[in-house]
């Protein structure tokens, strides 16, 4: 079998590579010369836009007739996706965490924003991958380097303008401690910071703490419309658990729960939770670790 992988982060490239090499034959496009990860040709586009990498990723297609085309679900990612579907004439399979052959092509995806998990078999060629699906590994095995050539594109860049960015990015921190609205003020934040210092960790917070009051940066936040993390430690605190903000942490190792709310729907889903206030249960933390 041979697939087709498209990503416009190399990071979720090199994570795409891994989970696929030795289940098939891999060539890439990518706008990163990720050459280490095992795939059989890695084709480094610039100026790439949703046409003219889409006319590129068809071209290649129809050349070498790939059984799979798999893309990173990025915003460009999911852009082409659409366009490829649509002249292919082949339906996609999007956001999957999971791709087995055992006859049937079987399929997972989260469902419901995250609560539930699909496993389907299916017949679809195209699917588009989530972050995180697979540690990325690089191996002794190099990768064929190839400039893409693409076709001019009909868009043209007038400005950009980067959004700030507060500190190291969470979806590769190994611990987050998450604040939620339980907290009540912006100014309680250094209340929670003794605890993620102790923990070398990161902090991050949900929708509202976000988005709604602003306590933290855009960037950290957690939860369907922010980021997908995977730390080996996350810590949710003041977070009642709702369903947007479970399907950001599905691939954590170990949740725990702090909560003065018995019923809340974090407590569901967490490996270890703790029942009280949370001014109170986090001093009493920093102190065991400490010691």
């Amino acid at each position: 079998m041979r697939c087709l992988v498209f990503s416009d982060n190399g990071d979720n490239a090199g994570e795409i590579i891994s989970y696929f090499y030795k289940k098939m034959d891999i060539d890439v496009i990518c706008n990163d010369s990720v050459i280490d990860y095992g795939a059989d040709n890695v084709y480094k586009y610039s100026n790439g836009f949703s046409d003219n990498l889409s006319e590129y990723l068809l071209e290649m297609h129809n050349k070498n007739k790939y059984d799979y085309i798999i893309l990173s679900s990025t915003n460009l990612g999911r852009q082409i996706a659409g366009i490829i579907s649509d002249k292919l004439n082949e339906k996609c399979m999007p956001e999957i965490f999971s791709f087995e052959k055992n006859g049937k092509i079987v399929t997972k995806r989260f469902f419901y924003g995250g609560k539930t998990v699909l496993e389907e078999e299916t017949g679809f060629k195209i699917f588009t991958i989530s972050p995180g699906i697979f540690e990325a590994k690089k191996i002794d095995k190099k990768s064929n380097l190839t400039e893409a050539k693409l076709n001019s594109s009909k868009y043209k860049i007038l400005n950009e303008k980067q959004k700030n960015a507060s500190g190291n990015d969470i979806t590769r921190a190994k611990i987050i401690v998450s604040i939620g609205r339980g907290l009540g003020s912006k100014e309680n934040i250094e209340k929670i910071m003794p605890l993620v210092d102790a923990l070398h960790g990161e902090i991050a917070g949900s929708r509202p703490v976000c988005l709604d009051y602003k306590w933290l940066p855009e960037d950290k936040q957690v939860g369907l419309s922010g980021k997908k993390v995977k730390p080996d430690l996350y810590i949710a605190v003041g977070i009642s658990g709702q369903i947007q903000h479970l399907a950001g942490i599905r691939n954590a190792k170990t949740i725990i729960a702090i909560n003065k709310d018995k019923n809340a729907p974090i407590f569901e889903e967490c490996d270890y939770g703790i029942v009280g206030d949370l001014f109170s249960v986090v001093p009493e933390l920093v102190e065991k670790l400490k010691k």
